[in-house]
């Protein structure tokens, strides 16, 4: 598998396409905002020669719904969020305006998932892990054979998600860091929602949230 980040709006979602060697791509929070991001990713999509199976949002901020609309329209694709997530996609429009953005309303989701669903796009399996506290509904999304995780705004490189919002708990989030992210292998490759990588290792080590 083959990871690529994009990011994109103007809270710099990171935007992750994974390409398979079969030839088909698997898109973690499409955050593209304008018709300008919409080409950008299309245009990247095109140059690759992949083709889109898979939508899937750790969680339904606004920020990582932007492109949700213009994914079902371009691919017919409806993404797959755990069913937790439904107050805050239905109340992102809302919320988009709160921030002087706009968009249209996100698409319903396609199928909810919880903790250890196993999601196969070609030869790719990604797991599921259930990671509450930023959200009600937060998950992550691991490969055990590619080594990495997909964190969303559960984690960061040196820091956490924000608690303060809808859902949000800050005890709910350290305990699932604590239990279902650092138990991960600690090579473990962390790909947030934004901002740069990390490691498990590092910031079980490093993170200033856990010493």
């Amino acid at each position: 598998m083959e990871i690529f980040k994009m990011v994109f709006n103007p809270i710099q979602v990171n935007t992750y396409i994974l390409a398979d060697n079969k030839g088909e791509c698997a898109i973690i929070d499409c955050g593209c905002y304008d018709d300008s991001e919409f080409g950008r990713l299309v245009k990247f999509i095109d140059d690759k020669r992949l083709t889109p199976v898979l939508l899937l949002n750790t969680h339904c901020h606004l920020d990582h719904l932007f492109g949700n609309s213009f994914i079902f329209k371009k691919y017919n694709l409806l993404t797959k969020a755990c069913q937790d997530e439904e107050q805050n996609r239905l109340s992102a429009v809302e919320h988009a305006s709160l921030f002087g953005l706009s968009m249209q309303s996100p698409p319903a989701v396609g199928e909810f998932i919880t903790d250890t669903h196993n999601l196969t796009f070609g030869n790719t399996t990604l797991r599921s892990i259930y990671v509450p506290g930023h959200t009600a509904g937060s998950i992550a999304f691991y490969s055990e054979s590619n080594g990495c995780v997909f964190t969303g705004d559960a984690l960061f490189e040196g820091s956490i998600g924000r608690t303060d919002l809808q859902g949000g708990d800050y005890d709910t989030l350290i305990q699932s860091i604590k239990t279902r992210l650092f138990t991960l292998p600690p090579d473990t490759i962390v790909f947030p929602g934004h901002g740069s990588e990390s490691s498990i290792s590092r910031e079980k080590n490093n993170n200033p949230f856990f010493k």
